[in-house]
This record gives structure tokens, C-alpha cells and sequence, in this order.
């Protein structure tokens, strides 16, 4: 069995709700799927809208979006559904849900404050939106199906905006609800994303944790496969609007995956590895709209990864922008112990992660988020030295399998960028990554010169393919 996650732009439309429909019915000739899924696109940024102009109290402009909302799905009933009574039973449904986020509107606009609290219940009802009405098509189209809340089984604790979920619990509910359920081939339709406490309060894994969701299922059930579906033919080499020949990575390690994740690329949550590395469960992602695609594999199995990976092979490029390096200069770290645990103790008071590092005997060169810029930050650095700054800037990181121990990957690396202005250069305990910063308007001339030195020969063929495009 295995977990399908449909992402917004493969659910966003009618087109789309039925083209996923047609893959969950061709999963089912093997075996009977669970189907989580995200809200249709642009549908979670409309309700963080509506939850804004709520808590500003501009009622008229929240209950306006809120209409939105509503003819997007009734919209997406007209066009999927044709029996009539099955159409009425549905519109109500949508209604209700729908009723409860405007109780909601202007319930946060009388009392004049918006919480995390509510924040989370507002993204909640993308996901129920979304569901219901696929779950509905699905069974119009005589598909066994069932629609499960998954607020009953993903329970949380209460960091609204961010929630854990207490894995015991879930484990156990999961157990008791879905797996029955799926044993008896019901397709399960549920909610990623969203969950709730143990008390019934609404919450949410933050955002792209759908993915998440259905990683947690997936080994919680132990299913054997967690399927991503999404609008590109898998994990890319780098991203396709930055290099038009941008290519799809057959295999790769969760490691190279997780710290692609990490290093800006948008395919997956970083947090889906984790569950999937513990269960040693394989992660497809996948193209909706070309399903015979081969998309990406990724699994630790040697049997897959065997002729697909070898040392010194590059298998992406990442790029994060909106970064800002910080350079902190000051002849009291010669010599001296606890300088860094000192200086990281102020980037941690001010809850700012930092990207990239490198050091030499009197300095110290980080890469942090540009939006985490305050005068406070920066005199409170000062203490320690001569501190200057430096925006707009974008760190790029080329990652493959064991790179570091692999002669000649770094002169590639910079000899391909001998035209670019590198800023900051980082390569420490990570095998697989090697890092630099540069302008973003440097970017993408580093990373199509990048893509042209380790993609355009025919010495990894079959590791990497040519994507079979959009609709």
C-alpha cells in the first residue's frame, strides 16, 4: 500500500482533480491508496488574507475573500459532479464548512485580535475544502472512498503555526481508524497539514506540512511507499526557471534529499525525510500531469542507488536568496575559548538561524535570512569586534555524493564560476554539499554555468533525464 499526497497545483483546478483521480484509480489496481492532500492553490494564502483583514477589523474585505473561497469550490463541484442529488448533498456540505469560517471572520473582528490560535483554525478549512470535494468526486466516479478528518488522529501539541504531533497517539489512531479501512480496500481521502490537540484545537505542521503529513502516515502505517505528487517530473537538477534544461534526478540518498531541502530547494519538506529514513521507506515524487514519467526515487536501498551514484557525482544545484552575509572581525578570538559559543548565544537570543559559516583565526562570516536585520542585532554584535553587512545576496550549494572526498569536484566547481564575484566559500563536515554566496544578480549566471560544467555530457546518462514537461 501506499500514501498518495496530491499537492495544491495538482488538486487546484477541475482538470487537475481529475487527473489525480485517474492516478489514485490506477494506484488501486495494485493496491487500495491513502490520499492526502494540500488546499488548492492559492487558497491557503487567500485565508491567511481573510485572517488578516479580520484581525484588522476590515469585516467587508474578509467576508469578500471569504466569497472567493466559496465560488472557487461550488466552481469546482459544478464541473466534477453531475448527478444532482449527489451535487445538492456536496453544496451543503461546502456550505457548512464554509459558514463556520465566516462565524469565524467575524468572530476575530468583534473582539478585534487575531491569535496563532485562530490563525491556524482559518488555514484549517483549505484542506477540509479540498477534500471534501474530491472525496466526492471520487466516490461520484464509483470509487470506494471514505473522507477522514485528520484532526481525530494527527493530534498535536499546542505550538500553533508550527505543532509537533505526539507520535504515540497518533501512531495508535491511525491503527484503530485508517488501517481497517484500508485492509477492507476503502480509499482513505484526508486533510495534510492541519491537526489538532488532545483537546480539539486546531493546528498546523507549518507550511509545506503536507508533505510531512504524509511521511508520518506512511510509517506510521507502515506503507510501502510515500508518493509525492506535484507539477514537475521529480527533483530537478536545479531549478527549471533559472536553467530551462534543467533535468530530473532518477535516485538519490535521503541525505543528498534532506539536505537539498535544507539548502533552499522547494520540492520537499525538509522534515518528510526524517520518518522516511526511521522506516526505510522509498519517496517517489512525482508529475501529475505526466504520470508514465520516471520522476525521483529516494531510498537508501543499494539495489536502486547501485550504478545511479558513485563519488564525486553532482546531482543538484540549491540556491536560497533573500540572504544577507554578516562578517564579525575582532583580534579577541585569537586564542581564545567560548568566543563563538559567546556569539551564537546572540543569534539564538534573537531566534535567528544561521545559514552558512566560515571562520579564520580573527573572523567570523555568517549567512542569515536579509528580513533578520535590526539595529538591536547588529549593536549587540558589535560587542564582540568591527561588524559590517552585507545584503542581497543568495547562497548556492552544490550537492552530490561524497564530494568532499572526491578529487578534482572543487576545481569543476570554481573553475565553472571563474566569472562570478564568490563572497563567502563553506565546505565543512557534510560529504555531500559544497557551499558559496554570491550577488543575486550573480545567480543565474553561477548556476547555468554550474549546470553546463557537471550536466551537459553523457557520462551520468540514465542517471538523469530530460523532463517531459507541462500541460
Amino acid at each position: 500500500m501506499a500514501v498518495m499526497k496530491f499537492g495544491g497545483t495538482s488538486i487546484g483546478s477541475a482538470k487537475a482533480m481529475r487527473q489525480a483521480i485517474s492516478i489514485v484509480a490506477r494506484q488501486e489496481q495494485e493496491s487500495t491508496p491513502l490520499v492526502v492532500l494540500s488546499a488548492c492553490s492559492g487558497i491557503t494564502n487567500m485565508l491567511l488574507r481573510i485572517a488578516d483583514a479580520s484581525g484588522s477589523g476590515s469585516l467587508d474585505d474578509a467576508l469578500a475573500l471569504a466569497g472567493e473561497v466559496r465560488a472557487h469550490h461550488l466552481g469546482l463541484v459544478d464541473e466534477l459532479l453531475t448527478e444532482e442529488a449527489a451535487k445538492a448533498e456536496l453544496v451543503l456540505r461546502i456550505e457548512e464548512i464554509l459558514s463556520r469560517l465566516e462565524l469565524l471572520v467575524k468572530g476575530v473582528e468583534i473582539v478585534g485580535e487575531l491569535t496563532e490560535r485562530s490563525r491556524d483554525m482559518f488555514c484549517s478549512f483549505g484542506e477540509l475544502l479540498s477534500t471534501t470535494v474530491f472525496a466526492a468526486a471520487l466516490q461520484a466516479a464509483g470509487h470506494s472512498a471514505r473522507w477522514v478528518d485528520i484532526r481525530t488522529i494527527m493530534i498535536t501539541d499546542g505550538n500553533f503555526g508550527f505543532a509537533r504531533p505526539i507520535e504515540a497517539e497518533c501512531r495508535a489512531r491511525a491503527t484503530e481508524v485508517i488501517a481497517p479501512l484500508l485492509a477492507a480496500g476503502t480509499t482513505v481521502v484526508t486533510q495534510g497539514y492541519i491537526g489538532a490537540t488532545a483537546d480539539g484545537r486546531t493546528t498546523t505542521l507549518g507550511r509545506g506540512g503536507s508533505d510531512l503529513s504524509a511521511a508520518l502516515l506512511g510509517a506510521w502505517l507502515h506503507l510501502s511507499a510515500i508518493q509525492i505528487w506535484t507539477d514537475v517530473d521529480g527533483v530537478m537538477t536545479c531549478d527549471p526557471r533559472v536553467v530551462p534544461d534543467a533535468r530530473s534526478i532518477r535516485v538519490m540518498t535521503f541525505s543528498e534529499a534532506a539536505e537539498l531541502a535544507y539548502l533552499g530547494a522547494k520540492v520537499l519538506h525538509p522534515d518528510t525525510i526524517a520518518p522516511a529514513v526511521e522506516k526505510n521507506i522509498p519517496v517517489f515524487v512525482l508529475n501529475t500531469w505526466h504520470p508514465d514519467a520516471r520522476g525521483t526515487v529516494i531510498t537508501n536501498d543499494p539495489v536502486r542507488l547501485s550504478g545511479m551514484s558513485y563519488g564525486g557525482l553532482v546531482k543538484s544545484i540549491a540556491v536560497k536568496k533573500g540572504q544577507g552575509i554578516i562578517n564579525i572581525r575582532s583580534n579577541r578570538m585569537l586564542g581564545r575559548h567560548g568566543f563563538m559559543n559567546e556569539l551564537f548565544d546572540v543569534f539564538a537570543r534573537y531566534a535567528i538561524s544561521v545559514e552558512m559559516i566560515a571562520t579564520s583565526e580573527v573572523s567570523v562570516s555568517v549567512t542569515v535570512d536579509d528580513a533578520c536585520f535590526t539595529d538591536m542585532l547588529l549593536d549587540d554584535l558589535r560587542e564582540f569586534g568591527e561588524v559590517d553587512v552585507e545584503h542581497g545576496v543568495a547562497t548556492v550549494s552544490v550537492v552530490g555524493d561524497n564530494l568532499r572526498m572526491s578529487r578534482g569536484v572543487a576545481g569543476r566547481i570554481f573553475g565553472a564560476l571563474k566569472e562570478v564575484n564568490l563572497r563567502m566559500i563553506s565546505q565543512g563536515a557534510s560529504e555531500i554539499n559544497v557551499g558559496f554566496v554570491v550577488g543575486e544578480h550573480d545567480v543565474v549566471a553561477a548556476i547555468n554555468a554550474l549546470h553546463s560544467e557537471f550536466f551537459s555530457g553523457e557520462d551520468a546518462a540514465g542517471i538523469f533525464e530530460v523532463p517531459a514537461g507541462k500541460p
